[in-house]
């Protein structure tokens, strides 16, 4: 028990320390961290359980700021309760060019900042991403090794981001007990009141979506602990809605929109010291403050060696399971089961579908890799994503590995986020193509944060035929392959496929999407071959010396591109084939490897479903695109590849024309 005038100081140093931070950077959002100083301080002080010596205890409780924006009100915590990468010179830079202190909290940047937030409603659906995966592996390996809460902090603008019902209806679902939201209910935004944009009975809503809602004030600690033993009981995900005044303490600014993305001033932060009794300079936090909140951060220290000494105990397997899975390792059968299914392939030679493809690859993948979590946007039938292994997880049974999200694309990829941020599991999940614009937010900050999540995304192009332009991906592999640090993965056939997904697995620090057909296509990897050849982005699929003509292509379209070299070869037309499968990682090769790749060929053509953005790095401002420039049409798809002219005969013609 924290006596209310220590509370109340302990509180103070959060707040002195966002309002100078911010006041110095002349930057920042000091509203937030004033308003949720005392939310946080019960936190911290009597529930949380972390251990800032070892930051990365699987076990620790999470916490999730999703109002990033707040960003001083984390740093504080960190630097108050003893992490170590948050000095007080980190807080003094706050918001400056290389500091770790960042305008938001950016995970990887320093220890306790579990994910990258800003973004309004991303928190609280990573949030809900990690009380998955506490459900699942508690389920999996035990409460003794598995078994805390995720915590989160939301303002008005993350509940009033679309993003926010889909995380909080999934939870809701699903009966994520052990998250516990508090919303800092200040009724303020940046233009002003909320009520100018927003009359939403958030109590209703919420219940409405199978969650218990408890209303308190926000700055009385008793009632906030009580809040928060009340929710740990609860069998349903609890909102706490903690009515606070934003900008607590400031006399003239409080409760205004004027305090809450701007700095207070020397004026105002003056009479504020006077105000809460504040004597210290800037950036001094009193000894008895200081020690308190260190001691504050020793609170775990006790259940973490506890917590030690039982997996230690743990019989061997299931710690050697849990360890690698921790560790981000992958299992070391998985290159030779892939090396063996590839075998296969080159043996049998089937023609499916790259989506049915993918499946028959996580079948080999599942089999192998107990961590792999796999789902759909409501999907699962097109997006081919469940495998034998995969048993449905229910509300009741988390003993499965497939999650039914329902529709909700940008509320499955965040949670996605969560998962993987939490460790232990290796998410993926399907949707179409067209639809990765609903999950780009957060596919973007996965790649921010460089973490590994695969989005299996299917019907790629107008090869889907009669459901027409709306759901005919155009623009949609150069917008991914825009953003950086993502794997966009285009594989031609069954082979391709198998090397595509081994890539993304491997691929600890950045995320990846997936695109493949719904139509079947022909096998144009015939032989087998050891090496993952996916690996190089690009390679000489049909090899040829003294090249006239070089086509390059992905996907559906090198079926294309090799009856193309076929016909001109006949013609006596030297015509090579180059298959893309990954242009990120083709730009990674060395410089030798991409010119030897690119060429010399008087004549260079690029064949693709989609626009020609981004392909001028192999066929140069002068070369031939045959793909797309307008949105597709409604009707089977041969037709469509025929009328958008994306044929065999038409690369022929568009050769011979460059070479006449």
């Amino acid at each position: 028990m924290i006596s209310r005038e220590k509370h109340d100081r302990m509180a103070n140093a959060i707040r002195f320390l966002s309002m100078d931070a911010v006041e110095k950077a002349n930057s920042g959002h000091p509203g937030l961290p004033m308003g949720a100083a005392d939310i946080a301080t019960v936190l911290f002080t009597r529930f949380l359980s972390f251990d800032p010596k070892t930051p990365s205890w699987p076990n620790r409780d999470r916490f999730v700021l999703s109002a990033g924006h707040g960003s001083m009100l984390l740093y504080s915590l960190l630097y108050l309760t003893g992490y170590e990468d948050i000095t007080i010179d980190e807080i003094k830079n706050f918001r400056q060019l290389g500091a770790r202190t960042a305008g938001h909290p950016e995970y990887g940047h320093a220890a306790g900042i579990e994910t990258t937030t800003g973004p309004l409603g991303q928190g609280i659906a990573n949030a809900v991403g990690m009380a998955i995966a506490e459900r699942k592996l508690r389920d999996e390996f035990g409460a003794d090794l598995m078994e805390h809460y995720t915590y989160a902090i939301v303002g008005d603008g993350c509940l009033m981001e679309g993003i926010s019902q889909e995380a909080l209806s999934l939870a809701g679902h699903l009966k994520l007990n052990k998250l516990i939201v508090f919303w800092d209910d200040n009724n303020i935004s940046i233009d002003g009141p909320i009520s100018i944009a927003d009359s939403t009975d958030q109590h209703a809503r919420f219940r409405a979506s199978h969650w218990h809602t408890i209303a308190v004030d926000g700055h009385d600690p008793e009632a906030i602990a009580a809040a928060i033993e009340e929710a740990q009981k609860s069998d349903k995900p609890t909102l706490i809605a903690c009515k606070t005044t934003i900008g607590f303490g400031a006399p003239n600014k409080a409760g205004t929109h004027k305090v809450h993305g701007s700095p207070l001033g020397a004026e105002e932060i003056a009479a504020t010291r006077k105000a809460l009794n504040w004597e210290s300079e800037a950036f001094v936090v009193p000894s008895d403050v200081l020690d308190a909140w260190r001691l504050a951060g020793l609170r775990s220290t006790k259940a973490h060696k506890e917590w030690d000494a039982r997996l230690e105990k743990t019989e061997a397997e299931k710690k050697a399971q849990f360890v690698r899975r921790f560790a981000g390792d992958l299992e070391s059968g998985l290159d030779s089961a892939i090396s063996a299914y590839k075998k296969k392939l080159a043996e049998t030679k089937p023609n499916p579908a790259t989506r049915k493809a993918s499946e028959d690859a996580l079948e080999v993948i599942n089999g192998v890799l107990l961590e792999t979590i796999g789902g759909s946007a409501d999907l699962t039938g097109s997006n081919n994503t469940k495998t034998s292994q995969t048993k449905s997880i229910t509300p009741t049974d988390f003993s499965g590995r497939y999650i039914h999200y329902g529709v909700r694309e940008h509320g499955m990829a965040a949670a996605m986020n969560g998962m993987a941020l939490h460790g232990g599991l290796i998410p993926y999940s399907g949707g179409f193509l067209i639809f990765s614009d609903y999950c780009r937010p957060s596919i973007r900050l996965a790649a921010l944060m460089g973490i590994r999540v695969i989005h299996v995304l299917t019907h790629d192009s107008i090869g889907l035929g009669e459901d027409g332009p709306t759901h005919q991906p155009v623009e949609h592999m150069a917008a991914l392959r825009a953003i950086p640090n993502l794997l966009v993965f285009r594989p031609a056939d069954a082979t391709e496929t198998a090397e595509c997904w081994q890539l993304a697995l491997e691929s600890h620090n950045r995320p990846s999407a997936i695109a493949l057909t719904r139509q079947n296509l022909m096998p144009v990897r015939l032989e087998y071959e050891e090496e993952n050849l996916s690996a190089r982005g690009a390679y000489d699929l049909v090899s040829a010396s003294d090249a006239k003509v070089t086509i390059f292509a992905s996907g559906s379209e090198i079926e294309i591109a090799v009856k193309a070299q076929q016909a001109l070869s006949a013609k006596g037309i030297s015509t090579r084939v180059v298959s893309v499968p990954c242009v990120e990682l083709f730009a990674e090769q060395p410089e030798a490897y991409q010119q030897a790749v690119i060429g010399n060929s008087p004549v260079k053509i690029a064949v693709e479903a989609g626009i020609r953005q981004g392909w001028d790095h192999f066929i140069g401002s002068d070369g031939i695109f045959v793909g797309m420039s307008s949105f597709g049409a409604s009707g089977p798809y041969k037709e469509l590849y025929k009328h958008f002219g994306i044929t065999p005969e038409a690369v022929v013609a568009a050769a011979e024309a460059k070479l006449a």
